[in-house]
Order: structure tokens, then sequence, then C-alpha cells
């Protein structure tokens, strides 16, 4: 038996051996730290397939994660539908999150005031 059979024969599966066990830790890491990561928020009170609300003969909302965020339709039926245009689905949810930003960011004051309600003419 000539040395470079040696190597692949005995040496190359031990040394692949090595090399995948001192891998394994970094993936079983990443993988946790993944499960760690909570998915962005839902920000609908309605399925936003068929704009029904949650509860009531629907029962409870059916609940997924995709790209990293919550999903919740009213019925398991509705998934069809998202995976056949998932980015039309995601597009209404961001829109849904800005306008919920706006709304928070604009707060009680009213068209015509500026700064916070009922300070309109002084400065802080």
């Amino acid at each position: 038996m000539n040395i470079k059979n040696l190597v692949l024969k005995r040496l190359f599966p031990a040394g692949y051996a090595l090399a995948m066990a001192a891998l394994l830790p970094l993936s079983a890491a990443q993988a946790a730290e993944a499960k760690t990561e909570k998915p962005k928020p839902y920000p609908l009170k309605t399925c936003v397939v068929s704009g029904e609300k949650f509860g009531g003969d629907m029962g409870d909302p059916y609940v997924f994660t995709h790209q990293g965020r919550e999903i919740k339709l009213c019925c398991k039926s509705c998934l069809k539908d998202f995976n056949k245009e998932p980015a039309k689905y995601i597009k209404k949810l961001e829109e849904a999150e800005k306008a919920a930003k706006d709304k928070k960011a604009g707060g009680s004051t009213s068209p015509g005031q500026s700064g916070h309600a009922g300070h309109d003419g002084h400065k802080h």
C-alpha cells in the first residue's frame, strides 16, 4: 500500500470527522439563536387575506411565521391564497404598520395645532 492510499483511506475520514465535530456546535448555537428571535408581531385584528375578524364562528386564528414575521389568518384555508401571493399580503401588513405608526406619532394633535394638543403658542 502506498502512502497516498494510506492517507486517503485512514487519515482523511478521521480528519473529516474532526472537522464536522468542530462545526456542529456552531450550527447548534446558530439554530438556538434563530429560535430565540421573536417574529415581527402581526399588526391587524383581522385576517390579511379575507378581512374577517378573528374569533367568532371561525375560532382562533391560524398563526405561523413567514420570513421572520408573524402571520395570522382567520382559518387554515386562507393559507392557500396567502402562499399564492405572499408579497401582496406582506405589503398590506407593512401599510397597516405604517398607518399605525403614523397615527401614534400624530398623537392627539388636532388639525391647525402645532406641537402637542393644548400647547399651541408657547415654548418648552
